[in-house]
């Protein structure tokens, strides 16, 4: 099932995102990931274009939803895959509660941000309209201007994943929901993420689901 058509969300972006996973996948079926080499996989994933697995983005679309996630972060933006699910759920929950809706997108490298907004394009406008693409390196674009978040995804290169989350930690509100991707396939790289979240007094609640390569979800209970 999935959980955007089940919202109404239009035909036309339920293709669009079949079609960029699909992309995805060929990609990603030519670069396995976990098989390279520590300090090559930065440079190794530069150009490719690898999203968020779709039943993943199901998974953080419904979490957002469930938790009403108006102001939300993505660490590992990419070519904007993921964030199209964060701003329909965004702008669902200021449907049904008021408000507004903030997506703070992060992406390193500039030509994946300009993929992304030719993405966000497509969907169009009136729905990506509240997307904040901060593009450069996450330890200046996340010092400033940060508002009281309610979800914090993190897909990016390990070495940057516990540099972002201190960043975004002291903004985090109560009952806040971080999620990191392939955290069982990729577990030895993210070990120093995994003993801060998992360390205790940390004020996560921490549940790796078995999602392919594992998909961390952590409570913020500070």
């Amino acid at each position: 099932m999935n959980p955007l058509k089940d919202a109404g969300v239009s035909p036309h972006i339920l293709s669009l995102l079949d079609h960029l996973h699909k992309l995805s996948l060929d990609q990603e079926a030519k670069l396995d990931i976990t098989a390279l080499p520590h300090d090559s996989v930065h440079v190794a994933t530069r150009d490719a274009f690898i999203a968020l697995e779709q039943e993943k983005c199901h998974f953080v679309y419904q979490i957002a939803r469930a938790v009403n996630a108006k102001t939300i972060v993505e660490a590992g933006t990419s070519f904007g895959v993921s964030t199209i699910y964060l701003s329909l759920a965004a702008n669902a929950n200021v449907g049904v509660s008021g408000g507004k809706s903030t997506v703070i997108a992060t992406e390193h490298e500039p030509s994946k941000a300009a993929q992304a907004r030719k993405h966000w394009a497509e969907v169009g406008e009136d729905i990506t309209s509240n997307i904040d693409l901060r593009v450069g390196d996450l330890r200046d674009t996340l010092k400033e201007n940060m508002p009281e978040v309610d979800l914090f995804l993190l897909d990016i290169w390990a070495p940057m994943t516990l540099p972002a989350l201190k960043l975004v930690q002291p903004h985090l509100r109560h009952g806040a929901i971080v999620i990191v991707d392939n955290t069982i396939a990729s577990a030895s790289r993210y070990k120093d993420l995994l003993q801060h979240l998992r360390a205790e007094g940390s004020g996560f609640l921490n549940l790796t689901l078995p999602y392919h390569k594992g998909l961390e979800m952590c409570i913020y209970y500070p």
